[in-house]
């Protein structure tokens, strides 16, 4: 199985503990990620999936055709996750 996510920090705030105990957190937008490709040892050599996030504003001619095959619009990040266990 493939574990992944992709996000972008919105900033920081705080929650509270049910014994009343303060908590800094990060506040994440994560997604939406798009499958870019399904990576498969046979075509590739190795399993993995790509994820996007995000749109980019000027994207090059290649990442629009790479986006293109999944039918999406070219992402501003482009991550591979590889299987875990």
């Amino acid at each position: 199985m493939v574990n992944g996510l992709i996000g972008r920090k919105k900033g920081t705030t705080q929650i509270f503990a049910p014994d009343g105990k303060r908590i800094q957190v990060t506040v994440i937008e994560a997604g939406p990620c798009r499958v870019i490709q399904v990576k498969t040892p046979k075509n590739d050599g190795y399993e993995a999936i790509q994820l996007g996030f995000a749109q980019k504003k000027r994207p090059l001619k290649r990442e629009k055709q790479h986006a293109a095959k999944a039918n999406v619009a070219a992402p501003a990040v482009l991550r591979e996750f590889y299987p875990t266990g």
